[in-house]
């Protein structure tokens, strides 16, 4: 059998971090999103489990609510949707909303227990709170020996991190796959895949940082057999965290292909002497483009220490005397200080 594998959706996802480009990143998840149906169609799938946090939180607005649920509704395959840990199964949460009894090919799996999917039994491990140390897929080696002599495909669902990887995000440890054929995960955004288990990551990245994120899973499985896994890209922005010197700066925002739909989270570091400031310049030019989102942070930028030459470009007086004084305490303080009177020579 074939299964799309998505998860982390995060609907209605503020984005606050990004200012005015946020609906930019808004608008791209869902767009994002609406790419599954059409990918289960496309490459004919039996059924897609979207592996929790559909919605960034429970408060998120009802008419997004609908358009998720309408948007699935479309697909041409049956649709499992798991609560996951920002989108828990509590009181007053997004699943108690009628439009999901309305979805007839669309399930919220609220319930621990074995789910009859035709070819598959699903074993869905539903949050119902934020953070937990238990691990959600404790039940299932339980349930699969009454149910493994069954001549189908044992699929587990559930929202964590794998127990005993280090610098895994926190809450919700999930034990190895058991003995199923495939066990499906969602909470970390990038996509990895561990043997049976594996991570879709989030279909659009939602900040820096995130490696191999922006995909859905296609996943093929057979009984007893390894699954075999084909990562669709369906990011529709492109995220880039630049940290390195001024150069290096520069040759990486000229390599871009895409800017409008690119954001830049740069850094730049090193020693800045007099003769680096038109490249500066350029930097400073190439990031007012038209990337979606640019920062600029130059705090880790500290004029050359052996170069007085652009002192001397100040005008007389107090700044010029402020920068020479400055140029002697050599701490980072001073460093700061220097940068900005850097800053107030002609351009």
């Amino acid at each position: 059998m074939r299964l799309l594998h998505t998860a982390d959706w995060q609907i209605g996802m503020k984005a606050a971090h990004l200012g005015v480009a946020a609906w930019r990143a808004r608008e791209a998840r869902l767009d994002a999103a609406r790419e599954i149906p059409r990918l289960a169609a496309e490459h004919r799938v039996d059924l897609i489990v979207v592996a929790g946090d559909t919605f960034e939180h429970n408060g998120v607005d009802r008419r997004a609510v609908r358009e998720v649920a309408e948007m699935l509704q479309r697909a041409p395959c049956p649709v499992y949707v798991l609560p996951g840990n920002h989108d828990p199964l509590e009181t007053g949460s997004v699943w108690e909303q009628p439009v999901w009894s309305e979805s007839g090919n669309v399930e919220v799996l609220r319930v621990p227990e074995p789910v009859d999917a035709g070819a598959a039994i699903l074993y869905p491990c539903p949050l119902t709170e934020r953070w937990s140390n238990n691990d959600p897929t404790a039940w299932i080696p339980s349930a699969l020996g009454a149910d493994l002599a069954a001549d189908r495909i044992h699929i587990g669902v559930a929202h964590g991190s794998i127990a005993g990887v280090p610098n895994a995000e926190r809450g919700h440890p999930v034990a190895a796959a058991h003995s199923l054929d495939y066990l499906a995960l969602g909470h970390w955004h990038s996509t990895a895949i561990y043997g049976r288990t594996a991570y879709s990551g989030t279909p659009e990245p939602s900040r820096f940082g995130e490696r191999e994120s922006g995909n859905v899973l296609l996943v093929d499985i057979e009984r007893g057999a390894e699954p075999m896994f084909q990562t669709i890209r369906t990011g529709k922005l492109v995220w880039i965290a630049i940290d390195g010197s001024l150069r290096e700066a520069v040759r990486e925002l000229e390599s871009i292909a895409d800017p409008a739909s690119t954001l830049i989270d740069c850094r730049v570091n090193g020693f800045l002497a007099a003769g680096d400031q038109s490249m500066l310049e350029r930097l400073e030019r190439l990031l007012a483009g038209p990337f979606v989102h640019a920062r600029l942070d130059r705090s880790a930028l500290l004029p050359a220490p052996d170069d007085d030459q652009w002192v001397a470009q100040l005008p007389p007086g107090y700044l010029r005397e402020a920068a020479a004084r400055l140029r002697g305490h050599g701490d980072e303080t001073a460093a700061g200080a220097l940068l900005e009177l850097y800053g107030l020579l002609p351009r």
